[in-house]
């Protein structure tokens, strides 16, 4: 990135899963047995293996990262590197975000570049979720990370920085309550636009990536962006009782 984006930055991914049909025999089998346990009636299988394919965009195991946005907190600028295999695409700029089409491995080296000198990430959900992924896809392609953002859950254990904040273990007090909430369902509390309403969501990523709705991915994660930015200084400002 040209500038430093600033002290505080929300980071989010957009992720798709590998194609289960064109997965070898042995994964298949790894990631079905379980499920497919005692089943024998072939449309229950069938049912079974399409359920699993669904699922898999959950797990850095078995999907990529097409869409990484990262936003300054405090001034709402930014950049979302996304993926657009086939199709070029001119940098473009939307909301104060830059729009970058890059690989994956290739916008996991800018993230790494680009939070440097942060002082915080944060994320919603980011901690089982984002910075894992970020962490394991980087591993594959051998880049170092320079930070590490799974140790210390809690803020007061985290020393080095970037810290990293989820949203949602604070809005939850680390799981202390049995409601957890959807960043839908928060920013509905908080009134805050939620950026599930569009054409797409965190659930029809993988079908946008197949018919090649590139453009639209990285416009999603940057709604997704504006959210979590919001939704953070409403916690900093009203709920938050640590100097950040």
């Amino acid at each position: 990135m040209e500038n430093a984006m600033g002290r505080n930055l929300i980071f989010d991914i957009e992720t798709v899963g590998e194609k289960f049909d064109a997965m070898d025999e042995v994964t298949q089998r790894e990631l079905t047995k379980r499920a497919l346990h005692g089943v024998t009636a072939q449309e229950d299988r069938d049912r079974i293996i399409a359920e699993v394919a669904d699922g898999l965009a959950l797990s850095p195991l078995t999907g990529e990262i097409v869409a990484l946005g990262l936003m300054d907190a405090d001034i709402g600028d930014g950049v979302v590197y996304y993926q657009s295999p086939g199709v070029d695409q001119s940098e473009i700029a939307e909301q104060g975000v830059r729009l970058i089409a890059l690989s994956e491995e290739a916008m996991l080296r800018r993230f790494w570049d680009d939070i440097g000198d942060a002082d915080a990430l944060i994320g919603f959900n980011s901690r089982p979720f984002d910075a894992f992924w970020i962490m394991i896809r980087s591993a594959k392609y051998r880049i170092r990370a320079k930070a590490d953002l799974l140790s210390g859950r809690y803020l007061y254990q985290q020393k080095r920085r970037p810290i990293h904040i989820d949203l949602l273990d604070q809005l939850t007090g680390y799981g202390a309550t049995r409601t957890r909430g959807s960043l839908h369902m928060w920013c509905r509390l908080a009134g805050i636009k939620s950026p599930k309403g569009g054409e797409v969501s965190g659930n029809t990523v993988g079908e946008a990536f197949a018919l090649q709705k590139f453009l639209k991915i990285a416009q999603y994660n940057i709604d997704d962006l504006v959210a979590q930015r919001e939704l953070y200084l409403w916690w900093r400002d009203y709920i938050n009782h640590q100097q950040m």
